[in-house]
């Protein structure tokens, strides 16, 4: 296998190992694409201050996060199926990332069920959640997320409706249901036998794993979409919210802000944090990117929340740029799970310490030597 430099290097890689379905599920985005390539390129042109001749022999990119100190300001974010990119992925993810000193976020779609990560970690991870038709089954989810000692929930609230992805489509992931679609994502797997015998067989079951016991005998890639489009709630509103607040009293964090007036709706809740975020550019195509809409936001709520970022983080200089417009630390998506699909455990272990030493090369050069110190008075 190729030696990877950078998480792009990852991307290349990750491509070559998965079945078309896969890749184009983790790669795409919405219609068009605009907001997705958006994210890299407004983030791409922030342009950062060099300083020089000054000390900056110790540089400490630790920071903390709800009481929690972390090695670095950076969590990995929730991505549905990400298990599905190597064998019982989410559990190879999550030690990677309490290896590396920081937290790993557990999506409601995901492959493998709170209990196996759990078991399978032994220090506690966060949560997503999204708002789901049955509440029931919701506190049964946040009881069990309880139980098994998750320190943090992150609310995602920006897919009362999933997106449209064309590449989801044209590669039969969606919109091919039954027999159709599972013999074309069959014969795409045969094409890449590492993943087939590593993943496709020895990585079974393949299904959602916390939404399991309420699908009874659906629980194929097939039955992916149909769950979301048929149990998601576009009702939603903010006051649906305070059920959350109240069956949570850990950290709480809500996800998919991108307007200064709802991160203000957010303090109101009484929510510790936000995550600025577009979904990595998968709903709703054409809106702002998070590097454009982040410094609003932040001075929106001050110092009343935490605000976290993501969205077309490629690098450890991509982390300090986002830190520079305002947020407390990042999530990242792609980039892990294109290590993960490429070495599993050992590809995203790897992929943080390149952001790592990435940013240690962009604080250096900027002359900032702690996560503290990185602002706005960083940025041309």
């Amino acid at each position: 296998m190729a030696k990877a430099a950078s998480a792009l290097d990852y991307r290349e890689l990750a491509r070559r190992r998965l079945p078309h379905f896969l890749f184009e599920y983790i790669d795409g985005g919405s219609y068009a694409e605009v907001t997705l390539k958006r994210n890299v390129a407004d983030l791409e042109r922030v342009a950062l201050r060099q300083r020089v001749l000054n000390d900056v022999s110790s540089l400490d990119l630790s920071t903390e996060l709800f009481g929690q100190k972390l090695a670095l300001p950076i969590a990995l974010a929730p991505v549905g199926l990400a298990g599905m990119n190597a064998r019982r992925g989410e559990v190879q993810a999550a030690r990677a990332a309490e290896k590396a000193g920081i937290p790993f976020c557990l999506s409601t779609v995901s492959a493998c069920p709170l209990d196996e990560v759990a078991q399978g970690t032994t220090k506690p991870f966060w949560f997503q959640l999204y708002m789901i038709r049955d509440r029931g089954f919701m506190r049964e989810l946040l009881a069990k997320a309880r139980g098994l000692g998750c320190n943090a929930l992150v609310f995602t609230v920006d897919m009362p409706v999933p997106g449209t992805r064309y590449r989801d489509y044209r590669s039969g992931l969606a919109g091919a249901s039954g027999m159709t679609g599972g013999l074309r994502r069959f014969a795409q797997a045969l094409t890449k036998p590492q993943w087939a015998w590593n993943v496709g067989i020895r990585g079974r079951p393949h299904e959602l794993g916390n939404v399991a016991p309420v699908l009874g005998k659906d629980t194929g890639l097939e039955d992916f979409f149909a769950w979301m489009r048929d149990n998601f709630d576009p009702s939603i509103n903010w006051s649906d919210l305070e059920f959350i607040r109240s069956e949570w009293h850990g950290p709480l964090l809500i996800k998919g802000i991108l307007d200064a007036e709802d991160a203000r709706e957010v303090v109101k809740l009484g929510a510790d944090g936000i995550i600025v975020s577009n979904h990595g550019g998968r709903q709703l195509d054409g809106v702002p990117s998070t590097a454009s809409a982040l410094p609003a936001i932040a001075d929106a709520v001050g110092d009343d929340l935490m605000v976290m970022a993501d969205g077309g983080i490629r690098s450890g200089l991509d982390v300090v740029r986002m830190l520079a417009l305002g947020a407390k630390s990042v999530m990242l998506g792609r980039a892990w799970v294109y290590a993960l699909a490429a070495r599993g455990e050992a590809g995203v272990a790897h992929v943080l310490q390149l952001m790592e030493a990435e940013m240690r090369v962009a604080m250096a050069l900027t002359s900032r030597t702690s996560i503290a110190q990185i602002d706005r008075s960083m940025l041309v």
